[in-house]
């Protein structure tokens, strides 16, 4: 992927800010999820200097565990996050817990409350937000006994009466992947007309249909009991899912002029870089589909690739400092 600027315009040397004594970071990432901590440790290995800035306000908070991540499986959310914040702690990376305002060219990390970063390289790993269905009960369940990804929470409801909310187009495809889970799935079209197609496929799946307009979810106890349809009938479930509208906290990066792709995703290389000169993208602000430890490994690879990208810039420098210095002469012993 091409750079949109010089390629060593306007980057710092390490250490100070020319004419000030603000201290330079090598790298500042903000968004201190798995992908931008993972980032930030291979870094700070690399012997950088790191600063990790994050608005403490996680994708998957309300998720009580995260899976299908090796040695990890079962954890909570907030616990990895707590364990990666300390071992980046003993290296010496520096955390900062605010909002990011804006990022401007150079690379100035403008924080709420006034601070500003100073940085040779940003890594963004700000993640996205889940939009959800405005239907009683969805949006206090979320996390709970709604759910999102099969792959992350389907083993948990295994065998349990399933029901998929068809708010979204992919709510179909939501439908017939859950029968890996379980016999026994209903899909609610919801207001969303179902093509003659996918009632053939949700039939030929073995999953029923519960016509009719959703009008709350049913919950006593603290549990989740079955979707209430518009006509008063209950249709009972120990577990919903539905596939929420994505939207990249990605705002950051527009701004600084990243290019995007025909998604509308901010473009990447494998490694995470982007189109704007000094500037990389890992996780869910640029991925959708990433988990946690999916997007783990890619801020690892971003931090490769970083870090030999200011390593070529150090030799550039070097190199034009040895040229300009008082030549050795040839054959000199060192």
């Amino acid at each position: 992927m091409s750079d949109t600027r010089s390629p060593r315009r306007g980057a710092e040397a390490p250490g100070k800010a020319a004419g000030t004594d603000e201290k330079v970071y090598d790298a500042v990432v903000v968004g201190a999820g798995a992908g931008g901590l993972n980032a930030a440790l291979v870094l700070a290995r690399a012997r950088r200097t790191v600063a990790v800035v994050d608005s403490g306000r996680p994708r998957n908070a309300p998720a009580a565990h995260m899976h299908g991540f090796l040695s990890r499986d079962g954890m909570s959310p907030a616990a990895l996050l707590e364990a990666g914040r300390a071992e980046l702690t003993g290296y010496g990376v520096d955390f900062f817990d605010n909002p990011v305002d804006e990022i401007r060219h150079g690379f100035f990390v403008h924080l709420s409350g006034g601070a500003v970063l100073k940085a040779r390289r940003i890594v963004v790993a700000t993640g996205l937000r889940d939009q959800l269905p405005e239907i009683p009960g969805v949006h206090e369940r979320w996390g709970r006994d709604v759910l999102h990804c099969p792959f992350c929470h389907g083993y948990e409801v295994r065998d349990e009466p399933l029901g998929v909310l068809g708010t979204h187009p992919a709510g179909v495809n939501q439908a017939l992947l859950l029968v890996q889970w379980s016999p026994d799935v209903v899909y609610f079209p919801h207001t969303r007309p179902l093509s003659d197609q996918d009632r053939e496929r949700l039939t030929a799946r073995g999953v029923r249909i519960a016509e009719g307009e959703i009008k709350s979810l049913a919950v006593a106890d603290d549990r989740l009991r079955g979707v209430e349809l518009s006509d008063g009938r209950l249709v009972q479930r120990s577990a919903v899912f539905l596939f929420p509208q994505m939207v990249s906290n990605d705002s950051l990066l527009t701004e600084l002029g990243c290019a995007k792709d025909e998604q509308g995703l901010v473009a990447t290389d494998r490694t995470g870089r982007t189109s704007v000169f000094g500037v990389w993208a890992v996780g869910n602000v640029v991925d959708p589909r990433a988990q946690v430890v999916t997007a783990a490994g890619v801020g690892a690879a971003a931090a490769f690739a970083l870090t030999h990208d200011l390593v070529d810039e150090e030799v550039e420098r070097a190199v034009e400092a040895h040229r300009t210095a008082v030549p050795t002469p040839k054959g000199a012993a060192v």
